[in-house]
């Protein structure tokens, strides 16, 4: 979620409330901030990607498109972190990352929460709630700031010490 939501939840909501309106473009859900940046290619490009990928799923909550394709956006969301889920857990696998199998589960708890979303969908009970987008750009963010810039301070001091680390 933006700063600008997390402060001041209600200028949020009317952004919100705007963006459905369709009185001026929609706001994304989640912004791409220079903050994310880990310092680690392809990380940082995946990382890109997938808050991209949440964008495009909030417009289309926000357009009220039809379910199935709003769940082929869940889809490609899930094959695209499940892609970017492995390779890093693979680099930090062959790096010896002490908290691999806590990151994993990060990692496996975000993909069920998304399959939950797409069964449901399946099942036409009801369409995405704002705030399971909110809770998925919230993990995101929230991930690649506390637990991916962990290992990223972790890489970068292997660096220092002249270990070659990519990913």
């Amino acid at each position: 979620m933006s700063e600008v939501a997390t402060s001041h939840p209600s200028i949020y909501n009317q952004q919100v409330e705007i963006a459905i309106g369709g009185k001026e473009p929609c706001v994304p859900i989640i912004e791409w901030q220079e903050k994310f940046k880990l310092g680690i290619e392809p990380s940082d490009t995946h990382h890109q990607h997938l808050v991209m990928l949440l964008n495009t799923a909030y417009d289309n909550f926000v357009a009220k498109v039809p379910v199935a394709e709003f769940g082929a956006v869940l889809d490609e969301l899930v094959d695209y972190a499940t892609y970017h889920f492995n390779a890093e857990e693979l680099w930090m696998r062959e790096n010896g990352y002490p908290k691999l199998e806590e990151h994993i589960e990060m990692h496996n708890y975000f993909t069920r929460r998304v399959t939950e979303i797409q069964k449901d969908l399946l099942h036409e009970r009801n369409n995405v709630p704002l705030e399971v987008l909110t809770f998925l750009a919230g993990w995101l963010s929230n991930h690649i700031l506390v637990a991916d810039a962990d290992f990223s301070r972790i890489a970068a001091s292997s660096r220092k010490a002249g270990v070659k680390i990519q990913l």
